[in-house]
């Protein structure tokens, strides 16, 4: 069974700005803390990333999967899928960007829902759904407003 989590953060930056940093995939070894590798294995005619291969720090080891990218609404969504994953059966999730009332930044919501080929215990599981989300969304902002 997967599990869903959704959490929101503030960032002082447009919505394009975030979107930016967000689908500039191939930078996430940069800034998100977990992410170890990336290879892009195709591209869309504008150019960004649609398949990538990721490997990452996981639950105490290293894992690998990729992930098909959607950017069918963007520049105000981008969505994936999972399309392969050692100890995942599911990885899929979207960054939102919306702006905030009165232009002065955007709000991000991170959808991901989860689900794994083995059982681990629910207190590590929470732990790195915890870890997850503080890439996702402060080391994003982190990232966006350092730079923008």
């Amino acid at each position: 069974m997967a599990d869903h989590v959704v959490e929101t953060i503030d960032v002082e930056a447009s919505p394009e700005r975030c979107f930016n940093v967000a689908s500039d995939i191939e930078k996430y070894p940069d800034w998100a803390a977990d992410i170890k590798e990336v290879s892009v294995e195709e591209r869309d005619d504008d150019g960004r990333p649609t398949l990538v291969a990721f490997r990452a720090a996981a639950y105490g080891r290293s894992t690998s999967y990729t992930l098909a990218y959607d950017y069918s609404d963007a520049p105000r969504v981008i969505a994936w899928k999972l399309t392969k994953g050692d100890i995942t059966a599911k990885l899929d999730g979207s960054y939102v960007f919306d702006e905030r009332e009165g232009g002065t930044g955007t709000t991000v919501t991170y959808h991901l829902e989860v689900e794994l080929r083995v059982p681990i215990p629910g207190f590590v599981k929470m732990r790195a759904q915890g870890r997850i989300m503080s890439t996702a969304l402060r080391d994003l902002k982190a990232r966006v407003e350092s730079s923008s």
